[in-house]
């Protein structure tokens, strides 16, 4: 759920997610070219046999006994200087966030692709499940010069039912976006904050290759700001409620794009 001298490119539309939580952000521009499939092998499959029945049949895998968290303490993650403004992420707190995200949620745009409109419990719910989950997605607020903005899921994409569609890797990690005000939406801010948070992730994250995400491929202003945050397009998937662009920023290729 990403900044530069050049010109900006639109962000994404405000949101959308995967079997449910998943979803992004907004704009108002045109399709990129799509850039060609990965060549194969390129995006193997590599998560341990024992790892992968685990997955396929819905089940847990626990994490490293050397992890702090499933996803490397987010909260102790520090502010990024971006060309937008000073960006933290900080997890939700129910009591203190609710009344916010569900605002934002109940945007018409939003709503279009989170599906959670309509009364504060149907938010609570939604994020209720990943604080009280095992660690797999952590929900956060986008935090820009000290003012909340975005929402973001930062979640274990080898462990969440996405992986059952592409071929994931261990430590693989996902991003869901929507940026909260209007005023924020389509000059350039989502592209920032995406590279942003992926460059969080790939250095609190040493185990974590990749950085993923799924937007709808009909959503070209998604798909247009993932791919100026620095993410590459490798593969149409059929997920369980849209076509989505695999989108994935490596570490390897983090400072080429």
């Amino acid at each position: 759920m990403s900044p530069s001298p050049t010109p900006s490119a639109p962000d994404p539309a405000p949101g959308e997610p995967t079997p449910r939580p998943h979803r992004r952000e907004e704009s108002d521009t045109v399709s990129p070219t799509r850039p060609p499939a990965d060549p194969p092998g390129d995006d193997t499959l590599d998560l341990r046999l024992d790892e992968l029945v685990t997955l396929l049949e819905g089940g847990h895998v626990d994490a490293d006994p050397l992890d702090g968290d499933l996803l490397d303490s987010v909260a102790s993650w520090k502010p990024a200087q971006t060309s937008a403004g000073l960006f933290q992420l900080v997890p939700v707190r129910l009591e203190r966030d609710l009344r916010l995200v569900a605002r934002w949620m109940n945007d018409p745009a939003v709503a279009a692709f989170w599906e959670l409109a309509g009364p504060e419990t149907v938010t609570a719910e939604h994020l209720r499940t990943q604080l009280e989950g095992d660690g797999r997605s952590v929900p956060c607020l986008g935090v820009l010069d000290a003012t909340p903005m975005s929402y973001f899921e930062i979640y274990r994409a080898d462990l969440d039912p996405l992986a059952r569609h592409y071929p994931a890797r261990p430590h693989d990690t996902g991003i869901h976006l929507l940026i909260g005000g209007v005023t924020d939406r389509g000059r350039g801010v989502g592209s920032t904050l995406l590279r942003a948070v992926a460059d969080l992730v790939l250095d609190h994250r040493p185990r974590c290759t990749r950085v993923v995400a799924e937007p709808d491929i009909r959503n070209i202003p998604s798909v247009s700001a993932f791919l100026s945050g620095g993410f590459r397009y490798a593969a149409e998937v059929d997920l369980p409620d849209k076509r989505a662009a695999l989108m994935i920023r490596d570490r390897a290729l983090r400072h080429a794009l």
